[in-house]
């Protein structure tokens, strides 16, 4: 299953505040009311001796907690929520991480491995290429592959346009996600990111069905810390 920490926009480098507000599944026509389903907190140990330049890679460590684990309009687990750690190396356009949860009411932890390629296309297109390696751990043990990639336009400071594809080789389906994202500076620190993203399933969560999965309207708060040395 896909697991989007981050916003496009966002390296796994900086320091993070997210709430998602609202779900809707167009498949029960059900709206949920508004409150926070993803509450994180990454916190970044940048090595110093590494920080000089920008060709010396960075390593970030992410703690995450959701208190639903909610991934292409499912809900992954029976109850309760999951907690996150993220390890991460970057050098230059490449991002090697590892990640494992755990769930907090429920017997299940879940482990992946994964690459991460950015490409920097003309006209203020970027492309990300990856892949990742998924390990499950519970009443049934399970694993996967995916291949995944995005395309994000950056022209626009206030819209940025994303097109994401994940395709999972056990399930032999991919998943699509629209994305439009509308970030806003309220000071050096502080970004708030109102999105709205549009999945579409085929055969990656359901067999029963193909075509649009979920709708989903959210609110991201981003707080950087300033961590300097000497």
């Amino acid at each position: 299953m896909s697991r989007p920490f981050l916003s496009p926009y966002l390296t796994m480098s900086q320091t993070s505040m997210t709430f998602d507000f609202c779900t809707v599944h167009r498949k029960h026509f059900t709206t949920c009311v508004f409150l926070p389903t993803l509450a994180v907190i990454s916190l970044t140990a940048a090595m110093p001796a590494l920080a000089e330049t920008d060709t010396q890679p960075n390593v970030a460590l992410d703690l995450v907690w959701e208190n639903h684990y909610i991934t292409e309009g499912r809900n992954n687990l029976d109850k309760g929520g999951i907690a996150w750690a993220v390890a991460s190396v970057e050098h230059n356009d490449m991002v090697a991480y590892a990640v494992v949860g755990r769930a907090d009411q429920v017997n299940y932890t879940e482990w992946n491995a994964g690459l991460e390629y950015t490409l920097h296309l003309d006209y203020d297109i970027e492309a990300t290429l990856g892949y990742q390696r998924l390990e499950f751990y519970g009443d049934e043990r399970a694993s996967d592959n995916e291949f995944f990639s995005s395309i994000t336009y950056n022209g626009l400071d206030w819209l940025v346009p994303v097109v994401s594809y994940t395709y999972a080789t056990e399930a032999s389906g991919y998943f699509v996600t629209l994305s439009v994202y509308s970030p806003w500076e309220i000071n050096s620190q502080l970004t708030l990111t109102p999105y709205v993203s549009q999945g579409f399933d085929f055969g990656y969560s359901s067999e029963a069905h193909d075509g649009a999965n979920h709708v989903q309207f959210g609110l991201e708060a981003e707080y950087q810390f300033n961590l300097r040395s000497g």
